[in-house]
């Protein structure tokens, strides 16, 4: 059952250094907000991989015009679980830091001890490269770039069990890990792409999966750690088959499907129940929308322009604050009512990333080291669940459910 309310938001006045819009919450305005109906063991989860950095450069966040720690707003809220990314080294030789965070292992343990202490479950996602890995780009560490592929194994192996045990020692163990960050390609190239090789790409792929794998369990401290494997395109059913399927001709052990939907990028979300519905029945997997986003406004706050920018609907929902909390209430039930209770939740990607000069996606090191080549800045902050000054949205009320 699904309960409908209004909440009048009076927007806080606030100058936040670095900001290059006003865009706010509009003074009196009603927001209509759908509070989908959820099991209590529901993931709410954020990836606020970008907060400690956000933090340094004077970022604030704000709730009913009060001042707050960004997780206590999340708690207040519902959320009850935290993603963050992690990086081997984002940095290059000279000492500068790539940006996008610069999510080092010091960084990750940060965020998963916050976490902690806020009640929240701790998921760690391991992007096996020094900066952003993705379907388009797996580009191995500086470090392991010429590493055989029998060494390059094993180094898999020993830096997984290096990052378990840092995290052991930090008192944070994860309640769940992701082997590599949206694997439709595979990881590590071009040693484990999964395609457009030699014909025995998942060979050495499965093998790279399995020696982290192995490692997580092997450095789990008696913790029953799940083990997440990652595709973006949610709404690609064939990708989904072609993928897993190979992935299990490889025996490769894991517990959770993660999936990353777009709906500007991957199409209908009935195309997404289908494949989420054929994935759980084929594999006898559960699910995890593991990124997701809506945009709240068509603004832009800074110099890049943002990754979404059109002012039409999406798949039907307006971009707007309203439209941001139907989309987020509509997907939460599709997860929610998958059979079995096998959608075990969603994580919102970056709700919380503010356009602050400085918390850039990549910096002119970044890029060297990625060879992309655009604007620095954040193409993502109309797609925050918090306006640009740092005031919680209403739609971040969705994450409460009923």
């Amino acid at each position: 059952m699904k309960t409908t309310f209004k909440l009048a938001v009076i927007a806080a006045a606030v100058a936040l250094t670095g900001c290059q819009s006003a865009t706010t919450l509009n003074k009196n305005e009603d927001y209509t907000i759908v509070a989908p109906s959820l099991r209590a063991d529901f993931i709410r989860g954020m990836d606020i991989s970008m907060l400690p950095v956000i933090e340094d450069l004077g970022g604030k966040y704000y709730q009913a015009g009060s001042e707050q720690d960004l997780l206590k707003i999340l708690k207040d809220n519902g959320v009850n679980s935290v993603r963050a990314r992690l990086w081997v080294d984002p940095a290059a030789a000279n000492g500068d830091a790539f940006g996008g965070g610069n999510s080092d292992l010091a960084k990750s343990i940060e965020l998963g001890k916050r976490a902690q202490e806020n009640g929240m479950s701790f998921l760690l996602d391991i992007h096996y490269s020094d900066f952003w890995a993705d379907p388009k780009k797996q580009q191995k560490p500086k470090e392991w770039d010429q590493l055989t592929f029998e060494n390059l194994t094993q180094k898999v192996y020993d830096y997984t069990a290096e990052v378990m045990q840092a995290h052991k020692a930090a008192g944070v163990v994860p309640d769940m890990v992701q082997v590599g960050n949206e694997l439709n390609g595979g990881m590590l190239w071009p040693d484990g792409k999964s395609w457009g090789q030699d014909g025995k790409e998942f060979d050495r792929l499965g093998l790279l999966l399995k020696a982290g794998i192995q490692a997580v369990h092997d450095n789990d401290s008696g913790k029953d750690i799940q083990i997440m494997l990652h595709l973006a395109e949610a709404g690609d059913n064939g990708l989904f088959r072609w993928w897993f399927d190979e992935i299990t001709k490889q025996n490769v052990d894991y517990d959770v499907i993660g999936m990353s939907y777009y709906p500007w990028w991957h199409g209908p979300m009935d195309k997404v129940k289908a494949n989420m519905e054929d994935v759980i029945a084929r594999y006898n997997k559960p699910i995890v929308l593991v990124e997701t986003s809506f945009p709240f406004t068509s603004e832009n706050g800074d110099a890049l322009g943002n990754a979404y920018s059109e002012t039409t609907p999406i798949e039907g929902y307006e971009i707007s604050v309203n439209g941001q909390a139907q989309y987020l209430a509509d997907i939460m039930t599709l997860l929610n009512e998958l059979p079995n209770q096998q959608g075990l939740g969603i994580y919102y990607w970056e709700p919380a990333w503010l356009p602050i000069d400085g918390a850039t996606w990549s910096t002119e090191a970044g890029m060297d080291y990625s060879g992309d080549k655009w604007d620095m800045g954040n193409s993502w902050e109309n797609q925050a669940l918090f306006d640009f000054q740092g005031n919680a949205l209403p739609s971040l009320e969705v994450f409460k459910g009923q």
